[in-house]
């Protein structure tokens, strides 16, 4: 089905006339979900030392209350785009926000570890529902270029700052109590749920298309086939390691043998023809999967081993969060005068330049010197990357792949998540017995920084003379037509 908010696509040359006050408003609505699910991300963060103290919770546990909604996030993503093309995105969208309110508030009420991983899984999964048909919404209702990469870097503006932002609030509530952070979504799910049910308008169904639900079902057991394998590599024998992952690179083969023979695949594998969609991809992988990993690890450093309080590591991240609330917003201007590829290069040398300078942590870090340069240089990487790797994958997208477009993109940073963070617990826990704590703490940053400079080596090769990523025409959706990795 072809879902679009009730405004006609909008042309670069009408596009600030045409904002009126309704279109603002669906866009406002669109925004506060993406911001949520952002939220939910981070916020879960800083209350990490808290939910581990109250629950009883080992190291390598907690980090599935993280990866549990990751999974749930990044392993139904696909399923979710598409079910948003077929079934249509506006209901979809309030479907699966609904869902997100009630299994927010769960979570908040649980008091066993295992419970809640189950709660953070299913927020995931309707995380999975509500983001790719958000950025379809947006990506059919604007027209491609100056107005599309508008919104896009309003949404990702918001995606971004919740992100980060919700690190500080995360802090400010964990101070009460850690539930809160589960609590507090609640409420700003309901408003916009009631106000997307005013605001975004329905359109007639696909009567064409069905649900690939085998082959969401392989490619969401070969990702958690995949995270489990490396997380519990520190504990258990190597072979059992290696039939793992031999596990799941056998599912994902399964997944593709199924792609290219069902009547409605879940994945259409044509589009990973183009090369830009495919290192936008590859990109957020990079780009949220090494943060993440970061994240966990700035936690740990700062609460349990230097013993600061909540309210002060989130707000050693608020120079981040502030930078790319304020920028994020202009990203889409620089995207129409630049072109992506340049922003992506930029943004990953400030990633790469800002693990470096965490690689100096010791029991006496500098605010100065390393936290607040390095947090600065981590929220430009985001601030210029993000809105330019969502432009990237939409581009030259026909409308009705829109929704798996943006599934795409999602899935790969969501996966890209749980997979370099289970590594990173991994590195982390393998001196949990003994040894100098801050050689490790070292180890599982450069593990971050290891990604980010194969990121930055992939962002590169996108400079090739003439492109322009970003600003490529919408055509007829031909196979012929799309580059060629």
């Amino acid at each position: 089905m072809h879902m679009h908010v009730s405004f006609r696509p909008m042309t670069s040359s009408t596009q600030d006339e045409r904002w009126g006050a309704r279109l603002w408003g669906a866009l406002t609505v669109l925004c506060a979900v993406v911001f949520l699910d952002a939220l939910d991300v981070s916020m879960v963060g800083v209350a990490l030392p808290s939910i581990q103290a109250d629950l009883g919770m080992t190291t390598s546990s907690l980090q599935w209350v993280v990866s549990g909604y990751v999974l749930g996030y990044g392993g139904l993503l696909l399923l979710g785009g598409r079910t948003a093309d077929l079934l249509g995105r506006r209901r979809v969208f309030l479907t699966a926000l609904a869902v997100f309110a009630v299994a927010s508030l769960l979570g908040g009420l649980m008091s066993d570890g295992t419970l809640l991983i189950a709660a953070r899984f299913v927020k995931g999964v309707s995380a999975a529902f509500t983001a790719p048909a958000a950025l379809s919404i947006i990506t059919t209702t604007f027209a491609e270029g100056p107005a599309r990469n508008r919104a896009l870097s309003i949404f990702t503006a918001c995606g971004a700052s919740g992100f980060s932002l919700g690190l500080v609030l995360s802090g400010l509530l964990t101070e009460i109590g850690w539930r809160w952070t589960f609590f507090m979504p609640v409420p700003v799910a309901i408003i916009a749920l009631v106000a997307g049910t005013r605001l975004l308008q329905r359109s007639e169904e696909r009567g064409e298309g069905g649900h690939d639900l085998l082959g969401a079902a392989t490619i969401t057991a070969a990702m958690l086939l995949l995270v489990f394998a490396v997380v519990e590599a520190p504990k258990v024998s190597v072979v059992r390691t290696v039939l793992s992952l031999a596990g799941a690179a056998a599912l994902i083969g399964l997944f593709v043998w199924l792609e290219r023979r069902v009547r409605h695949p879940l994945v259409r594998l044509g589009i990973l023809r183009s090369a830009p969609l495919v290192r936008a991809n590859i990109g957020l992988v990079i780009l949220f999967g090494s943060y993440v990993g970061f994240q966990f690890v700035a936690m740990q450093y700062f609460q349990n081993l230097l013993g600061w309080s909540a309210l002060q590591t989130a707000l050693a991240f608020l120079p981040a969060g502030l930078l790319v609330a304020l920028t994020s917003t202009t990203m889409g201007g620089f995207a129409d005068r630049f072109g992506t590829a340049r922003l992506i290069v930029v943004g990953s040398v400030a990633l790469l330049a800002g693990y470096a300078v965490f690689l100096r942590v010791d029991l006496h870090p500098s605010l100065l010197w390393m936290v607040l340069p390095g947090m600065v240089l981590l929220g430009i990487a985001f601030a210029l990357s993000f809105p330019s790797l969502n432009i990237q994958a939409t581009a030259g997208v026909d409308d009705e792949e829109q929704g798996l477009a943006s599934g795409l993109l999602n899935t790969s940073g969501q996966v890209g998540g749980a997979v370099v963070l289970a590594i990173v617990t991994a590195v982390l826990t393998s001196g949990a017995d003994g040894g100098d704590p801050i050689a490790h703490f070292r180890a599982a940053i450069v593990v971050s920084a290891g990604f980010a400079l194969v990121g930055l080596a992939v962002a590169l090769t996108g400079l090739r003379p003439g492109r322009r990523s970003g600003r490529r025409p919408v055509e007829a959706r031909e196979e012929p037509a799309l580059e060629v990795v």
